[in-house]
């Protein structure tokens, strides 16, 4: 038994690594090549000018900045520029590359004027950077594939992407308790905030203000439903369908990026994403408070919130189920391939296995989340070495579940109906959930990279006789 064990755990860990894992000090050896010539300007421009695409594509996708600084430097560092500083910030990138004390520094600067969810470019951009590190392909060939990566169009129609979103909040109603109405309710509301922000983005509405509209129609159609419901005798909780609704609008938005980056030496461009965080959840809040004010001058009045996110025993495998279901629509709905769905559902139903299990023993939302997100960063990276996945696709969909929406909104309801103290509380709590989902994915990522680190099999391009023997093959 403990043999088969073993066995199943040596699987599960993998024999290969994340492309950042590889990449870490000590294990790869930097330069393979001969160094540019210091007097060869345009050769030198080249390469920096590669390194700083792809550290674009990285930084738009969510990484955070110390590890897209060490991958732009590990680029430069295979065509032979060992002397390269990175300087990366919120929204920009400078590489520079030093030429000795008696000539000028090159230097190159990008700017990431968008920020996208598209999981299948930051994962073809993690198999370019493989594939340099292998191959050692010409500096000309790596600029048209990475030209070809960022051109290309998503993966999915938006029309699949919608559904996605639908099927997200839907699993996220059924994980806070609601039933089949209230997901189909959660579904159609989804779908049309949406396609309204999706108009809004093309006439270059500011992301704040789409962030308004959404909480605004996750409000509506819930009190809507539920003021008709009432009248024919079905009864539905609206906080469920609102929370999910302000859930989907949280998962864009980089709260791995920012606590990681804060976390990690990177504490300018980490408040900088915090920041945008905050005002992005005020949007959110202002959308919701606007609504609920609406709804009020109306003589339409929410009932008071009684939904829990404590699970029942009985319930608890329809709850991961559904929780399962929310990472792998959200991950399709941010266009991951096809081999990163199923890894996002096992992540998912890790993370929502955790919060259920810790719900039965007094450690509180705070502690259970971040338990919960350690795992996911932990296994999640594991199992992205099986699934040759970025470990961010992973950690970001596992999380996504257990995003604080109802707090959210508890929160905003306490202090717009006269309960500060209580509204307050709500959002402190929600606060410190999302620190712990966040912190606790960079520590599980961080575990998951000091698990195992297996020897990296030497290219067949260059097999030099500084490689040494080992077993059938040869290795660094």
């Amino acid at each position: 038994m403990r043999e088969y064990i073993r066995r199943a755990a040596r699987r599960l860990i993998g024999t290969s690594q994340a492309t950042i894992d590889t990449i870490e000090p000590g294990s790869i050896m930097v330069a393979p090549r001969r160094p540019i010539d210091r007097f060869d300007v345009a050769a030198i421009t080249e390469v920096l000018d590669l390194a700083t695409k792809i550290g674009a594509v990285l930084l738009d996708s969510g990484t955070g900045a110390i590890d897209t600084a060490t991958q732009i430097r590990f680029v430069a560092g295979v065509y032979g520029l060992d002397d390269v500083d990175v300087d990366v910030t919120y929204n920009t990138i400078v590489v520079s590359a030093r030429r000795g004390a008696t000539l000028p520094p090159i230097t190159t600067m990008q700017t990431v004027q968008y920020r996208s969810l598209d999981f299948t470019r930051l994962a073809q951009v993690d198999r370019l950077i493989r594939r340099i590190r292998d191959s050692a392909i010409a500096p000309s060939t790596a600029h048209r594939m990475v030209d070809a990566i960022i051109a290309a169009p998503h993966p999915y129609p938006y029309k699949v992407a919608t559904f996605a979103w639908g099927l997200m909040a839907a699993g996220i109603s059924v994980l806070l308790g609601g039933g089949p109405l209230v997901a189909l309710l959660a579904f159609v509301t989804t779908g049309v905030t949406v396609t309204i922000n999706r108009l809004l983005n093309r006439i270059g509405t500011p992301v704040f203000f789409q962030q308004v509209a959404g909480g605004f129609i996750a409000v509506v159609p819930a009190a809507l439903v539920f003021e008709g419901g009432e009248r024919i005798g079905i009864e539905i909780l609206p906080s469920q369908v609102i929370a999910a609704g302000i859930v989907v609008l949280l998962s864009g938005l980089s709260l791995v990026g920012s606590v990681q980056d804060a976390i990690t030496g990177a504490p300018i461009t980490g408040v900088a994403r915090f920041f945008e965080l905050l005002l992005m959840t005020g949007g959110i809040i202002a959308g919701v408070g606007m609504a609920l004010r609406m709804l009020e001058t109306t003589g339409l009045y929410l009932p008071t919130i009684t939904t829990s996110t404590q699970f029942a025993a009985v319930d608890v495998p329809v709850r991961v189920a559904a929780g399962a279901v929310a990472a792998l629509a959200f991950a399709w709905a941010s266009y991951a391939e096809r081999r990163a769905l199923p890894v996002a559902f096992v992540a998912g139903m890790i993370g929502v296995g955790v919060v259920a299990g810790s719900s039965f023993i007094p450690v509180g939302d705070v502690i259970g989340s971040g338990m919960a997100a350690v795992c996911v960063g932990m296994l999640g990276g594991l199992l992205a070495r099986r699934a040759v996945t970025p470990p961010l696709v992973v950690a970001v969909a596992g999380i996504t579940p257990l995003l604080p929406g109802l707090a959210v909104y508890r929160g905003l309801y306490g202090i717009l109906n006269d309960q500060t103290l209580e509204g307050l509380t709500w959002a402190a709590s929600a606060l410190g959930v999302g620190c712990a989902l966040a912190a606790g994915v960079t520590l599980g990522e961080f575990i998951a990279r000091t698990l195992r680190r297996p020897r990296i099999a030497a290219p067949a391009w260059a097999r030099p006789a500084r490689w040494r023997r080992g077993g059938n093959r040869n290795v660094w």
